[in-house]
Protein backbone atom coordinates (compact mmCIF):
# COMPACT_ATOMS: atom_id res chain seq x y z
CA UNK A 1 0.00 0.00 0.00
CA UNK A 2 3.00 2.36 -0.76
CA UNK A 3 1.26 4.71 -3.19
CA UNK A 4 3.49 7.98 -3.61
CA UNK A 5 2.27 11.46 -3.56
CA UNK A 6 4.66 14.26 -5.23
CA UNK A 7 3.92 17.22 -2.77
CA UNK A 8 5.91 20.71 -3.50
CA UNK A 9 7.45 23.05 -1.23
CA UNK A 10 5.74 26.08 -0.69
CA UNK A 11 7.88 29.42 -1.89
CA UNK A 12 6.70 31.37 0.94
CA UNK A 13 8.60 28.72 3.44
CA UNK A 14 12.20 29.87 4.53
CA UNK A 15 14.69 27.34 6.22
CA UNK A 16 16.56 27.56 9.23
CA UNK A 17 18.95 25.82 10.74
CA UNK A 18 17.94 22.95 13.00
CA UNK A 19 20.97 23.11 15.29
CA UNK A 20 19.94 23.73 18.57
CA UNK A 21 15.94 24.34 18.14
CA UNK A 22 13.69 21.56 18.11
CA UNK A 23 9.75 21.43 16.69
CA UNK A 24 7.65 23.45 19.12
CA UNK A 25 10.70 23.29 21.91
CA UNK A 26 9.90 19.22 22.30
CA UNK A 27 12.38 16.44 21.37
CA UNK A 28 9.32 13.16 21.71
CA UNK A 29 6.41 12.73 19.40
CA UNK A 30 4.10 10.29 18.73
CA UNK A 31 2.87 10.18 15.73
CA UNK A 32 0.45 8.43 13.11
CA UNK A 33 0.77 8.78 8.97
CA UNK A 34 -0.79 7.27 5.97
CA UNK A 35 -2.11 6.83 2.65
CA UNK A 36 -5.17 6.12 2.17
CA UNK A 37 -7.22 6.71 -1.32
CA UNK A 38 -9.83 6.51 -2.60
CA UNK A 39 -10.02 3.73 -5.49
CA UNK A 40 -7.17 2.12 -3.92
CA UNK A 41 -6.12 -1.05 -2.27
CA UNK A 42 -2.96 -0.87 -1.66
CA UNK A 43 -3.45 1.51 1.20
CA UNK A 44 -0.95 1.87 4.25
CA UNK A 45 -0.17 3.33 7.11
CA UNK A 46 2.14 4.04 10.44
CA UNK A 47 1.88 4.57 13.69
CA UNK A 48 5.18 5.14 16.14
CA UNK A 49 7.42 7.56 17.63
CA UNK A 50 10.05 10.85 16.07
CA UNK A 51 12.65 11.33 18.24
CA UNK A 52 14.41 14.89 17.21
CA UNK A 53 18.33 15.59 18.28
CA UNK A 54 19.06 19.01 18.40
CA UNK A 55 22.81 19.14 18.86
CA UNK A 56 23.26 17.23 15.31
CA UNK A 57 19.63 18.07 13.39
CA UNK A 58 18.82 14.69 13.26
CA UNK A 59 15.62 12.27 14.10
CA UNK A 60 15.08 8.97 14.31
CA UNK A 61 11.89 7.29 14.03
CA UNK A 62 10.40 3.74 15.26
CA UNK A 63 7.26 3.00 13.70
CA UNK A 64 4.97 -0.28 13.05
CA UNK A 65 3.84 -0.30 9.34
CA UNK A 66 0.82 -1.68 8.25
CA UNK A 67 -0.15 -2.19 4.40
CA UNK A 68 -3.51 -3.84 2.96
CA UNK A 69 -1.89 -5.54 0.47
CA UNK A 70 0.09 -7.56 3.55
CA UNK A 71 -3.41 -7.96 5.66
CA UNK A 72 -2.72 -9.16 9.31
CA UNK A 73 -4.59 -11.11 11.33
CA UNK A 74 -6.16 -9.36 14.75
CA UNK A 75 -4.86 -10.52 17.71
CA UNK A 76 -4.99 -10.44 21.12
CA UNK A 77 -2.81 -8.51 23.95
CA UNK A 78 -3.44 -10.60 26.90
CA UNK A 79 -5.55 -8.44 28.96
CA UNK A 80 -9.23 -9.60 29.63
CA UNK A 81 -11.01 -7.23 31.76
CA UNK A 82 -12.06 -8.76 35.13
CA UNK A 83 -15.86 -9.18 36.49
CA UNK A 84 -15.72 -6.10 38.31
CA UNK A 85 -16.08 -3.99 34.49
CA UNK A 86 -17.89 -6.96 32.66
CA UNK A 87 -20.20 -9.81 32.54
CA UNK A 88 -20.86 -13.66 31.53
CA UNK A 89 -24.44 -12.68 31.88
CA UNK A 90 -25.74 -12.24 27.62
CA UNK A 91 -28.45 -10.40 28.99
CA UNK A 92 -26.45 -7.58 30.97
CA UNK A 93 -27.25 -4.12 29.77
CA UNK A 94 -24.37 -2.49 32.27
CA UNK A 95 -21.23 -4.17 31.33
CA UNK A 96 -18.87 -5.86 28.46
CA UNK A 97 -18.18 -9.50 28.26
CA UNK A 98 -14.94 -10.88 29.39
CA UNK A 99 -13.38 -11.21 26.46
CA UNK A 100 -9.47 -11.32 25.38
CA UNK A 101 -8.79 -7.30 23.94
CA UNK A 102 -7.99 -7.80 20.20
CA UNK A 103 -5.39 -5.50 18.12
CA UNK A 104 -3.96 -5.48 14.33
CA UNK A 105 -1.68 -7.46 14.15
CA UNK A 106 2.26 -6.74 14.53
CA UNK A 107 1.09 -4.09 17.15
CA UNK A 108 2.01 -6.49 20.24
CA UNK A 109 5.70 -6.66 19.16
CA UNK A 110 8.84 -4.85 17.95
CA UNK A 111 8.10 -1.66 15.49
CA UNK A 112 8.85 -2.99 12.17
CA UNK A 113 10.19 0.53 10.49
CA UNK A 114 13.00 1.79 12.21
CA UNK A 115 14.92 4.91 10.36
CA UNK A 116 16.87 7.89 10.35
CA UNK A 117 16.72 11.08 9.11
CA UNK A 118 17.61 15.41 9.18
CA UNK A 119 15.13 18.19 9.88
CA UNK A 120 15.25 21.72 8.72
CA UNK A 121 13.21 24.12 10.65
CA UNK A 122 11.88 26.97 8.75
CA UNK A 123 8.92 29.37 9.03
CA UNK A 124 5.45 29.64 6.73
CA UNK A 125 2.88 31.99 7.04
CA UNK A 126 3.96 33.31 10.52
CA UNK A 127 4.28 29.58 11.59
CA UNK A 128 6.88 27.08 12.53
CA UNK A 129 7.36 24.85 9.98
CA UNK A 130 9.81 21.28 10.31
CA UNK A 131 10.66 19.14 6.89
CA UNK A 132 12.04 15.96 7.51
CA UNK A 133 14.13 13.86 5.07
CA UNK A 134 13.91 10.47 5.81
CA UNK A 135 16.56 7.54 4.70
CA UNK A 136 15.85 5.87 2.21
CA UNK A 137 14.21 8.72 0.64
CA UNK A 138 11.48 10.38 2.02
CA UNK A 139 10.72 13.72 2.67
CA UNK A 140 7.24 14.98 5.35
CA UNK A 141 6.44 18.63 6.25
CA UNK A 142 4.62 19.42 9.01
CA UNK A 143 3.41 23.27 10.69
CA UNK A 144 4.03 23.11 14.61
CA UNK A 145 1.82 24.72 17.04
CA UNK A 146 2.68 25.04 21.09
CA UNK A 147 1.01 25.41 23.88
CA UNK A 148 1.79 24.93 27.54
CA UNK A 149 3.68 21.91 27.89
CA UNK A 150 2.88 20.18 24.19
CA UNK A 151 3.71 20.29 20.68
CA UNK A 152 1.36 19.45 17.89
CA UNK A 153 2.51 18.39 14.14
CA UNK A 154 0.26 19.75 11.07
CA UNK A 155 0.50 17.51 8.13
CA UNK A 156 1.27 19.64 5.49
CA UNK A 157 2.94 17.63 2.81
CA UNK A 158 4.71 14.36 1.70
CA UNK A 159 6.60 12.44 -0.67
CA UNK A 160 4.48 9.18 0.61
CA UNK A 161 1.57 10.00 3.00
CA UNK A 162 -1.57 12.39 2.46
CA UNK A 163 -2.65 12.38 6.24
CA UNK A 164 -0.80 12.14 9.69
CA UNK A 165 -1.13 13.42 13.34
CA UNK A 166 1.79 14.29 15.71
CA UNK A 167 2.18 15.73 19.36
CA UNK A 168 5.12 16.07 21.27
CA UNK A 169 6.33 17.02 24.70
CA UNK A 170 9.70 16.04 26.40
CA UNK A 171 8.14 13.28 28.93
CA UNK A 172 10.28 10.30 27.71
CA UNK A 173 8.75 7.61 25.12
CA UNK A 174 8.87 5.16 27.67
CA UNK A 175 6.79 7.03 30.34
CA UNK A 176 2.54 6.31 30.32
CA UNK A 177 -0.52 7.48 32.51
CA UNK A 178 -2.31 4.60 33.82
CA UNK A 179 -5.89 3.79 32.70
CA UNK A 180 -7.32 5.63 35.76
CA UNK A 181 -5.53 8.69 34.35
CA UNK A 182 -6.70 8.06 30.97
CA UNK A 183 -10.64 7.41 32.41
CA UNK A 184 -9.96 10.92 34.97
CA UNK A 185 -9.31 13.02 32.14
CA UNK A 186 -11.51 15.75 32.26
CA UNK A 187 -14.17 16.40 29.29
CA UNK A 188 -14.51 14.64 26.05
CA UNK A 189 -11.60 14.06 23.41
CA UNK A 190 -12.28 15.18 20.32
CA UNK A 191 -11.56 12.60 17.31
CA UNK A 192 -10.54 14.22 13.75
CA UNK A 193 -9.04 11.53 11.27
CA UNK A 194 -8.81 10.56 7.76
CA UNK A 195 -10.78 7.12 7.24
CA UNK A 196 -11.15 4.73 4.72
CA UNK A 197 -13.64 1.77 3.76
CA UNK A 198 -15.76 0.60 0.85
CA UNK A 199 -13.03 1.75 -1.27
CA UNK A 200 -13.47 5.55 -0.19
CA UNK A 201 -11.42 7.95 2.20
CA UNK A 202 -13.21 10.68 3.45
CA UNK A 203 -12.30 12.68 6.57
CA UNK A 204 -13.97 11.91 9.96
CA UNK A 205 -14.25 14.04 12.86
CA UNK A 206 -16.17 13.24 16.28
CA UNK A 207 -15.78 13.16 20.17
CA UNK A 208 -14.95 10.36 22.71
CA UNK A 209 -16.03 10.05 26.01
CA UNK A 210 -13.51 7.94 27.78
CA UNK A 211 -14.95 9.06 31.29
CA UNK A 212 -17.90 6.99 30.16
CA UNK A 213 -15.75 3.95 30.69
CA UNK A 214 -15.54 1.59 33.21
CA UNK A 215 -12.57 1.52 35.30
CA UNK A 216 -11.77 -2.70 36.07
CA UNK A 217 -10.78 -2.94 39.96
CA UNK A 218 -8.31 -5.66 39.46
CA UNK A 219 -7.04 -5.90 35.92
CA UNK A 220 -6.27 -1.99 36.56
CA UNK A 221 -4.63 -1.66 33.02
CA UNK A 222 -7.97 -2.00 31.48
CA UNK A 223 -11.54 0.54 30.90
CA UNK A 224 -14.72 -1.14 29.05
CA UNK A 225 -18.04 0.58 28.17
CA UNK A 226 -21.04 -0.73 27.04
CA UNK A 227 -22.65 1.49 24.69
CA UNK A 228 -26.22 0.88 25.54
CA UNK A 229 -27.82 1.30 21.60
CA UNK A 230 -27.02 2.72 18.19
CA UNK A 231 -28.72 4.73 15.64
CA UNK A 232 -26.71 4.47 12.92
CA UNK A 233 -24.73 0.84 13.51
CA UNK A 234 -25.65 -2.68 14.74
CA UNK A 235 -28.88 -2.61 12.40
CA UNK A 236 -30.55 -5.06 11.06
CA UNK A 237 -29.65 -4.36 7.29
CA UNK A 238 -25.71 -3.73 8.90
CA UNK A 239 -25.45 -7.20 9.09
CA UNK A 240 -27.49 -8.24 12.27
CA UNK A 241 -30.70 -9.50 10.51
CA UNK A 242 -31.99 -12.03 13.72
CA UNK A 243 -30.99 -9.75 16.58
CA UNK A 244 -29.51 -5.76 15.33
CA UNK A 245 -32.00 -2.46 15.66
CA UNK A 246 -35.22 -2.76 13.73
CA UNK A 247 -35.25 -6.23 15.21
CA UNK A 248 -37.98 -7.98 17.79
CA UNK A 249 -35.02 -8.23 19.55
CA UNK A 250 -33.37 -4.54 18.73
CA UNK A 251 -30.06 -4.67 20.02
CA UNK A 252 -27.55 -2.41 18.97
CA UNK A 253 -25.72 -1.94 21.53
CA UNK A 254 -21.78 -1.78 20.87
CA UNK A 255 -18.78 -3.29 23.59
CA UNK A 256 -15.65 -1.05 23.93
CA UNK A 257 -12.52 -2.30 25.46
CA UNK A 258 -9.29 -0.12 25.99
CA UNK A 259 -6.43 -1.78 27.55
CA UNK A 260 -2.54 -1.05 27.71
CA UNK A 261 -0.47 -3.07 25.34
CA UNK A 262 3.37 -2.18 26.98
CA UNK A 263 3.57 -0.77 30.55
CA UNK A 264 7.26 0.11 29.18
CA UNK A 265 5.91 2.68 26.25
CA UNK A 266 2.85 4.48 25.29
CA UNK A 267 0.68 1.40 23.52
CA UNK A 268 -2.37 1.20 24.39
CA UNK A 269 -5.59 -0.56 22.14
CA UNK A 270 -8.72 0.29 21.33
CA UNK A 271 -11.03 -2.82 20.44
CA UNK A 272 -15.05 -2.41 20.07
CA UNK A 273 -17.82 -4.16 17.79
CA UNK A 274 -21.95 -4.99 17.74
CA UNK A 275 -23.45 -7.14 20.19
CA UNK A 276 -25.21 -8.47 17.38
CA UNK A 277 -22.55 -9.46 15.59
CA UNK A 278 -21.18 -11.81 17.96
CA UNK A 279 -25.07 -13.43 18.68
CA UNK A 280 -25.71 -13.63 14.59
CA UNK A 281 -23.34 -16.07 15.38
CA UNK A 282 -24.10 -17.12 18.53
CA UNK A 283 -20.29 -16.68 20.07
CA UNK A 284 -19.49 -14.52 23.73
CA UNK A 285 -16.76 -12.82 21.89
CA UNK A 286 -16.83 -11.54 17.82
CA UNK A 287 -14.72 -12.94 15.35
CA UNK A 288 -15.43 -11.23 12.35
CA UNK A 289 -14.48 -7.73 10.96
CA UNK A 290 -14.29 -5.93 14.90
CA UNK A 291 -12.53 -2.71 15.07
CA UNK A 292 -8.83 -2.96 15.73
CA UNK A 293 -7.35 0.30 16.93
CA UNK A 294 -3.49 0.68 17.79
CA UNK A 295 -3.34 3.97 19.73
CA UNK A 296 0.04 5.80 21.46
CA UNK A 297 -0.61 8.28 24.45
CA UNK A 298 0.21 11.56 24.38
CA UNK A 299 1.47 13.30 27.13
CA UNK A 300 2.39 16.82 27.92
CA UNK A 301 5.69 17.69 29.79
CA UNK A 302 4.47 17.38 32.84
CA UNK A 303 3.33 13.96 31.87
CA UNK A 304 -0.19 14.66 31.93
CA UNK A 305 -2.41 12.50 30.14
CA UNK A 306 -4.07 14.40 26.86
CA UNK A 307 -5.28 11.95 24.36
CA UNK A 308 -3.88 9.54 21.36
CA UNK A 309 -2.32 8.95 17.92
CA UNK A 310 -4.02 5.80 16.27
CA UNK A 311 -4.56 3.91 12.92
CA UNK A 312 -7.18 1.91 12.85
CA UNK A 313 -5.77 -1.80 10.72
CA UNK A 314 -9.38 -3.89 10.86
CA UNK A 315 -8.71 -5.94 7.48
CA UNK A 316 -11.62 -7.88 6.71
CA UNK A 317 -12.00 -11.50 7.64
CA UNK A 318 -13.45 -12.45 4.55
CA UNK A 319 -10.80 -11.68 2.58
CA UNK A 320 -12.52 -9.05 0.20
CA UNK A 321 -10.54 -5.75 0.82
CA UNK A 322 -13.24 -3.32 0.44
CA UNK A 323 -14.53 -4.58 3.70
CA UNK A 324 -11.73 -3.43 5.24
CA UNK A 325 -11.77 -0.50 7.63
CA UNK A 326 -8.68 1.82 7.42
CA UNK A 327 -8.09 5.22 9.24
CA UNK A 328 -5.09 7.47 10.26
CA UNK A 329 -5.89 9.67 13.27
CA UNK A 330 -6.03 11.83 16.57
CA UNK A 331 -7.88 11.38 19.89
CA UNK A 332 -7.10 14.03 21.84
CA UNK A 333 -8.12 17.38 23.82
CA UNK A 334 -6.45 19.69 21.36
CA UNK A 335 -6.88 19.18 17.98
CA UNK A 336 -6.43 21.02 14.62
Amino acid sequence: MIALLAAAVPATAIPTAAAGELPGGRANFVVSTGSLTTGSTSNWFRLGTYAFDAATGKVSTRMHVWEQTKPTQRTGIKVTPDSSCSSRDPKTTDKVRPCEIMTAGGFTGAPNDTRQGTYELGTQDGKQTVTITWSPTWTDKWSVDTQQGLARLNFVSSTRVNSGYGYGSNAALTDRRAMSSVKSHPGDLRYVGRGWTGGKASDVASSFAVGSFNACEMVTWCLTYLQPSSAKVCQASGGCPHYGGGTPANVSSLQYYLGRVNSGDRRDALWHWCTCLAMERNEPCYTGNSHVKPLLQILDDNGTFRGWVGVEGSFSTNGVRSSDMLAVFAQADWVA
